[in-house]
């Protein structure tokens, strides 16, 4: 039986919009997205996705979109002493604090307008039909089976599909983040705070917003106040290298709050024959390091040149690719193991200890 389409990307979100948008040209295509979107916490793009997004031809379009510059970070890590780092001088020029939810829909039209067909829907119920697979698409107008000769899973942490095909996702930890927004503007720089129980992080956002945001792991007492937004807001009044940053802002009453998971996480296998996982369905990663989004373009990105070398009958497309996220997560694990040594004040605290060690990863995710 022929496929009804090429490829099926379940996931509207950045990972799934430019593996779409890459792969639509020539191909037919399906992009499922939920209707329904959570507050985003806030995002960076770091400056190295310029050359991301140049290569796929968005970047002039992207700048038009008007997202706020990120110029560097201040970090009090280490030490008490206030350290800068200054993107300016890097190759790359700006990073980019985002408009989540913009920048979504921003890619979304994008692939649309490449050839790509965006559905609302939920997929479920995966299974092989050759050549590729056979999936149920629920959405407002009923259910419809759809036949397509790939999937692409960029359906976030959770993973959906490809723990069905048969990944097995691993957490490296605990980390939790409890959040708010509230008014205020100011320089384009991100604030990095280290404390005996965690580590804090505020920055801007476009339309005069600010996030403040503190990680902690779930099972200490610390969680507690990272979940209950006034506790939050009396724990970060004691930390005086936050002071500065929110002497201008206004949190009595946030617009949106929550607690979010944090850890880094690996997916195993992260592909195999007619399917690939992207962003974090196939790697997360600890906020920071500010992969996230650049994760999510890169692997999109990848993955879509991946499929199409698969779909036109290259053996090794799906091996190359998961040897890519390989060396991805070897780089983070390395870099993130570093920075979170850098600061021994406070190693027989149990945050601080946890990560000082190579311990083994935390029980699999079922």
């Amino acid at each position: 039986m022929r496929p009804d389409v090429d490829v099926v990307v379940v996931g509207g979100g950045p990972a799934g919009a430019v593996a779409a948008l890459n792969l639509a040209p020539g191909r037919s295509l399906l992009l499922v997205e939920r209707r329904e979107r959570a507050v985003r916490v806030g995002e960076s793009l770091l400056p190295a996705a310029r050359r991301l997004l140049a290569d796929m031809g968005l970047l002039d379009a992207f700048a038009a979109e008007g997202h706020a510059p990120w110029y560097g970070n201040t970090s009090s890590w280490g030490g008490d002493a206030i350290e800068e780092l200054d993107f300016l001088r890097g190759p790359d020029g700006h990073g980019w604090h985002l408009d989540r939810a913009r920048f979504e829909t921003w890619l979304q039209r994008e692939a649309v307008a490449r050839g790509a067909r965006l559905v609302h829907a939920v997929a479920s119920d995966v299974q092989p039909a050759a050549p590729g697979w056979r999936l149920l698409l629920r959405g407002p107008g009923g259910a419809v089976r759809v036949h397509t000769r790939a999937l692409l899973d960029a359906g976030g942490r959770c993973s959906p599909l490809s723990r069905r095909l048969g990944g097995v996702r691993t957490r490296d930890d605990r980390l939790v983040c409890g959040w708010l927004h509230g008014e205020g503007d100011g320089p384009g720089l991100t604030s990095i705070v280290a404390e005996p129980d965690g580590w804090w992080y505020t920055a801007p956002l476009p339309g005069a917003r600010r996030i403040l945001a503190f990680h902690t792991d779930a099972d200490l007492p610390a969680a507690r106040e990272a979940r209950d937004p006034a506790l939050l807001l009396a724990r970060a009044a004691a930390v005086p290298q936050l002071a500065p940053w929110l002497a201008g802002a206004r949190f009595a009453a946030p617009a949106a709050a929550g607690l979010a998971l944090a850890h880094g996480a690996v997916l195993a296998p992260a592909a195999g024959p007619g399917w690939a996982a992207v962003g974090d369905a196939a790697l997360g990663f600890d906020p920071l390091a500010s992969q996230g989004l650049f994760n999510a373009l890169y692997t999109g990105l990848a993955a879509a040149e991946a499929m199409a070398r698969h779909l036109d009958g290259e053996p090794d497309a799906v091996a190359d690719y998961t040897r890519q996220l390989a060396r991805v997560r070897e780089a983070y694990v390395r870099h993130r193991d570093e920075t979170y040594r850098r600061e021994q004040r406070w190693s027989s605290r149990p945050f601080w200890a946890r990560r000082h060690v190579l311990a083994a990863p935390w029980a699999e995710v079922s």
